[in-house]
């Protein structure tokens, strides 16, 4: 029987060993995925409204609260793909806005079916839910809009333990070609 290959032999295994612990990091992932989300579900149920936070901390950390916000200053209005509470494609409004303190933020202001449909709202007190961006989906919808679709945490995906199996099989498939290819070398 002929030998195996020593430095072939050493990658393939430094390759399914690093196949192996990125497997371990999507499970890892995996329950740090299945805190977020706990934790954004548990504020989405929190009733009381809190201030617009000011740095990028606060906003992550209120995810899915209930806000409310006081814009003093319009600077610009856009739109952005969006659905409407009853699930349909459009366009949801923004506006990004000037607080009194001189921070900023954006605010989702409502759902059309056309762009640019609240490009002459001004401003002032907002309420609604605080979604990833960060914005303020405003609820109740401003300008004469419809309402936006209520962000929701179980909208967002958690697939560590699809992609945790996946690299699980790719060191295992790896193991089972390098172990064909060295038979198939030593019977020649």
């Amino acid at each position: 029987m002929r030998r195996i290959p020593v430095i072939a032999t050493v990658l393939v295994l430094v390759a399914v060993a690093v196949m192996i612990a990125l497997g371990f990091w999507q499970l890892d992932r995996l329950h740090q995925k299945e805190a977020l989300l706990a934790h954004y579900a548990g504020a989405q149920r929190l009733a009381q409204e809190v201030d617009w936070p000011r740095d990028a901390r606060g906003q992550e950390d209120l995810l899915y609260r209930h806000a409310r916000l006081d814009c003093v200053a319009v600077t610009d209005h856009s739109s952005i793909a969006g659905r409407n509470a009853k699930g349909e494609s459009g366009a949801a409004q923004t506006a990004d806005c000037t607080l009194a303190d001189g921070t900023r933020a954006r605010v989702v202001l409502g759902w059309s079916r056309l762009p640019m449909a609240a490009g002459g709202w001004p401003g002032g007190e907002v309420h609604g839910v605080i979604a990833p961006g960060p914005r303020l989906v405003a609820s109740p919808p401003l300008a004469g809009l419809d309402a936006n679709a209520v962000p929701d945490p179980a909208d967002i995906p958690n697939n560590h333990f699809a992609y945790a199996v996946q690299w699980f099989i790719f060191a295992a498939m790896a193991l089972v070609i390098y172990a064909l290819a060295v038979i198939k070398r030593n019977r020649a």
